[in-house]
């Protein structure tokens, strides 16, 4: 027991705790700045392997005096990193940042040998402070002295009503804290308590809770992972391209074209320009339109999530939810209602309802307001609920009973008791409820007590807490003399508990098909943890036994090494303090786990704050709100596995984009390759290729983008955490795809040389550049149609955006070739080409359809 003065501290002793331990103050989070959030945006590998080739682009303008290429990445590079930055800060806006607590809040301190009334933030360590029912721990410390005292720590344990007392014989010797200790950010939910400060401010359990919840983890997310892999590969191709050419184009300039024949200028000048050829085929082996699309898909999928109550507030957590293997989830608030119900109550007698009613009524100290929300002791509101979903008004009752006596509640006695004159029959009547061994013993025999064991052992079971209700009619004005009297009448027991969200056991099952580990973490007791977690689906008792199922004390007494081998496979964490549940996560990720993270809690903060994707509840503290990547504004289990849903949509749509834009990148980089080797010039003109860059990055961006989540997902397995985003199957479809334009392409430039002498005439030109636009446009549609099951041209729902900016480049084609003229180099086509134009190129979509149907019925999709 803690040293403790009666006085309290002395004026010079309060200075001098204030000058060791400090204020009783949290340090707020510090929130990142504009500059901060804008300049994260360039650590995106794609984005600076742009700014490179931007470099490289410009000193290639600076020579021909041509900076059309370098303006298109540079425009590529700010659209990317401005766009990113716009959707976050604007969703940092619209978040709820964390609310600083109010330390001004008066509490009462005796110091001096006087009470007297302090602002919060003037708590000192050794500080002796009186507590009261609805009042909030200003500071963690121990209790010296404790009257029924019930605390409710949901906000650090999940547990809404917690007995404290500083009799040693009544300490629970399970609970998550101390029964003689309550902490900073607790609330009395019941009773009144003396406690001596132990720790202020940050010292204090909720201030390193805090201090967790906004450190800096260096986790990268699944997609910067796989990003710095495809810039990686992106530059080793195109250097190595870039040096082929040189090669293969300085050797043909030596051997063929009498290069070392020449003077120094002339060999100068060809040697820079084989140069500047090579470079730009590392300009063109670039895709500038990737970031574009990764953004505008993130940023299209934060304001489409919102619609499903899924408030984005950091921009990669709604793809990082599609790579999840692992949900760790708190159970009160999450899982279940975070309020008491009534179950089931059993009846013993055969007193009539309304009397029976009365008993719970006037036997009680809580009140429902308006909304019917529970004011005082969660578990005496459940009663009265109860009473209300029947039709009983206990106001009414209540006040027609006279109170004569009243016992409250304590964590010694285990009950409470009431006298009261009966406004129903006149009578005077000890009213008593509590636990129900305790009740059952001051009742007569009344050949019972089989039936009640029985009734008791099976709520218990269910992880249930029971209340028991007796009465009997006295002559006493005492309750403890009343009491003494025995010879009740056992009227009822009572099975309450926290019911699970009618949502949860759908929405657990659909993630455990998916492939998804879901882990309870709480600050329960085990056997309602396991209760909760058979009623969700998680637990079996045939199957699961104590390797499936860790306290938070087990778990703190093992060392790293040890809990390695058995993380994986837990599925129940009972009695966890808050940086259990942190350290949870972090041995999960060291497995190579991809963690989720749900709570709403300030216990659940540092394992929101380290986890891949922090979950909050939108009911939830704004410590761990702060803390998340997304709020669940419902409060929905369900929107976790609609986020899953988004999150591997969002990264297919990703994928579909790289096929689309790296067979067309390969298809370019291939005739310019040949082009260089035979000396023929790429017979588009700048303005054409700058309207195919458009349609290659920005319509492909929104279109991918707009491509609606698909349930199907999610009967599949999590993606590898180290799976390459170019799958194989995505490298058959460039290939093929890539091989089949460039010989459409060469197949004409050849076809017309071969049959003409001099240059290609303007309606040659216009042909060709009309071709390679529609190859383009009906190679979304193979894009599109990756790693589905069903027809691109049969699955239409929600795709409406998808084909009209298809629509929107049709027609943007045939209006350039039809009005362009001098600008763009073309002269107007007949129907009949259009036809040919349009109907040729479509081959590339419905023969890779066929493909696809094939695979489909032969064996695994693309």
């Amino acid at each position: 027991m803690i040293s403790y003065n009666p006085r309290g501290l002395e004026p010079q002793q309060v200075e001098e705790s204030r000058r060791q331990h400090g204020d009783n103050v949290i340090t707020p989070p510090k929130d990142d700045s504009a500059w901060k959030l804008l300049l994260e945006k360039f650590r995106d590998p794609i984005i600076q392997i742009l700014l490179v080739a931007a470099v490289l682009s410009l000193a290639i303008g600076f020579i021909h005096r041509d900076f059309t290429e370098s303006v298109g990445i540079i425009c590529a590079i700010i659209l990317a990193t401005c766009v990113g930055f716009w959707f976050e800060w604007d969703a940092q806006r619209r978040f709820r940042r964390l609310n600083q607590v109010n330390d001004d809040i008066p509490v009462k301190v005796m110091r001096g040998g006087s009470m007297c009334e302090i602002p919060r933030r003037d708590v000192v360590v050794g500080d002796v402070v009186h507590i009261e029912s609805g009042e909030t721990v200003p500071a963690d410390g121990e209790l010296v002295e404790a009257v029924s005292l019930k605390i409710n720590e949901s906000t650090l344990t999940g547990e809404p009503e917690v007995d404290k007392t500083v009799d040693e014989a009544f300490f629970d010797a399970d609970a998550t804290y101390p029964s003689n200790a309550v902490l900073r950010g607790t609330t009395v939910a019941d009773g009144y308590g003396v406690l001596v400060v132990t720790a202020v401010g940050d010292h204090t359990e909720a201030g390193r809770v805090t201090e967790q919840s906004t450190v800096q983890t260096d986790e990268p997310t699944p997609l910067d992972r796989q990003l710095t892999r495809l810039s990686r590969l992106i530059g080793k191709v195109g250097i190595a391209l870039s040096c082929t050419i040189f090669c293969v184009m300085l050797g043909k300039a030596i051997f063929v074209g009498g290069l070392l024949e020449q003077d120094w200028l002339s060999i100068s000048q060809q040697v820079l320009h084989v140069f500047m050829i090579s470079v730009a085929i590392i300009v063109m082996a670039v895709p500038e339109g990737l970031p574009m699309s990764i953004t505008l898909s993130l940023a299209m999928s934060m304001r489409r999530m919102l619609k499903t109550n899924n408030l984005v507030r950091k921009m990669h957590a709604c793809e990082t939810m599609g790579a999840v293997t692992v949900i760790c989830t708190d159970k009160t608030g999450t899982l279940t209602q975070n309020r008491m119900h009534v179950q089931e109550l059993v009846r013993y007698d055969t007193l009539p309802d309304a009397e029976f009613d009365e008993l719970i009524a006037a036997n009680s100290t809580a009140f429902l307001d308006a909304g019917g929300h529970i004011i005082g002791n969660p578990t005496e509101g459940a009663l009265l609920e109860w009473m209300r979903t029947r039709g009983s008004d206990y106001e009414t009752l209540r006040g027609g009973a006279k109170i004569v006596d009243r016992l409250t509640f304590s964590t010694e006695r285990k009950y409470m008791a009431t006298i009261i004159g009966s406004g129903l029959s006149g009578r005077r009547i000890l009213c008593v409820k509590g636990a129900p061994e305790i009740v059952r013993a001051m009742c007569a025999a009344d050949g019972q007590d089989e039936a009640v064991a029985v009734q008791l052992l099976a709520f218990q079971n269910r992880a249930m807490r029971t209340l028991a209700v007796a009465w009997a009619e006295t002559g006493e004005t005492d309750c403890l003399r009343a009491v003494a009297g025995g010879g009740l009448h056992f009227s009822g027991v009572a099975a309450i508990s926290d019911p699970v969200r009618e949502d949860v056991p759908a929405a657990v099952q659909q993630c455990l098909k998916a492939g998804i580990d879901v882990k309870i973490v709480t600050g329960d007791t085990p056997a309602t943890a396991r209760e909760i977690a058979r009623q969700i689906g998680l637990w079996d008792d045939a199957c699961d036994g104590e390797q499936n199922h860790m306290t938070g004390a087990d778990f703190a007494a093992m060392s790293d090494e040890e809990l390695l081998e058995h993380v994986q496979s837990l599925k129940i964490m009972s009695r966890a303090r808050p940086l259990d549940k942190q350290r949870l996560v972090r041995l999960l990720q060291q497995c190579g786990e991809v963690v989720a993270v749900t709570g709403d809690g300030t216990n659940d903060a540092p394992a929101l704050n380290f986890a891949n994707v922090g979950l909050s509840m939108g009911s939830g503290t704004s410590v761990a709100k702060d803390a998340s990547d997304i709020t669940l504004l419902d409060d929905s289990f369900t929107s976790i596995a609609t986020a899953v849903m988004w999150g591997r949509s969002l990264y297919r749509n990703i994928q579909r984009f790289v096929l689309f834009q790296l067979t067309i990148n390969f298809a370019a980089i291939v005739i310019c390759f040949v082009g260089a080797v035979f000396g023929t010039d790429m017979p588009l003109t700048v303005v054409q290729i700058l309207w195919v860059n458009i349609i290659m990055d920005t319509f492909a961006a929104m279109a991918m983008a707009s491509l609606p989540p698909s349930p199907e997902v999610m009967l599949e397995k999590p993606r590898p955490r180290d799976e390459f985003i170019i799958t194989p199957g995505m490298a058959r479809t460039i290939l093929t795809c890539g091989v089949v334009i460039v010989a459409v392409l060469l197949g004409m430039l050849f076809w017309w040389t071969s049959r003409q002498q001099g240059e290609l005439t303007i309606l040659q030109l216009t042909l060709f550049f009309s071709t390679f636009v529609f190859l383009q446009f009906w190679n979304m549609f193979n894009a599109r149609g990756f790693e589905t099951r069903h027809s691109v041209f049969t699955c239409l729902k929600g795709c409406r955006e998808f084909f009209l900016i298809l629509l929107a480049i049709a027609v943007g084609q045939v209006l350039i070739v039809e009005w362009g003229g001098e600008v763009f180099r073309t002269v107007p086509l007949t129907g009949g080409k259009w036809a040919e134009v349009i109907g040729l190129t479509s081959l590339l979509a419905f023969g890779g359809e066929l493909v696809r149907a094939v695979r489909r019925h032969g064996g695994p999709h693309n």
